[in-house]
């Protein structure tokens, strides 16, 4: 039997453009940009984060944080505690302006959609001396033509 829609088209009725953002090392104390939104305001379905290499420092915290090409910095969520997280660990945004989902064996989706502006999707890490990697995957639906997302 022939498959008429494929997983990846469903996918994207379902939740929107999906773009992956490859393995990247913690910030130390510091932001780091994740997606890049251009040419309009976007809104995001969902995001999820998955740690590759497990979670190490002085125990580091994690946010995400909207960053706006015009206006000022806001978080996306409140900061959680990630020291030691393993390899598989998920990451999510379960509520705006709730902390981050730290999940063992699910992630939170559908999550709730948010609305970003032009600018960077960032995470912040708290400490100075964090290691360890988180791959990411962020849905959007462009709310503006021409507005998109890309991995920074």
């Amino acid at each position: 039997m022939s498959v008429i829609i494929q997983g990846s088209q469903l996918r994207t009725v379902n939740f929107g453009t999906k773009v992956d953002k490859a393995a990247a090392t913690v910030p130390q104390n510091a932001l780091s940009s994740l997606f890049t939104v251009s040419g309009g305001r976007v809104i995001v379905t969902g995001i999820i984060g998955e740690v590759t290499t497990v979670i190490g420092g002085t125990t580091p915290s994690a946010k995400l944080v909207a960053n706006p090409a015009v206006g000022t910095d806001s978080d996306i969520t409140t900061a959680v505690a990630i020291t030691a997280d393993p390899v598989g660990n998920f990451y999510g945004v379960s509520t705006v302006g709730g902390a981050l989902a730290v999940l063992e064996a699910v992630a939170p989706f559908p999550q709730e959609p948010f609305v970003l502006r032009a600018g960077t999707l960032d995470l912040h890490v708290s400490a100075a001396d964090a290691t360890g990697a988180i791959k990411w995957s962020l849905f959007y639906v462009p709310l503006d033509d021409g507005a998109s997302v890309v991995a920074a």
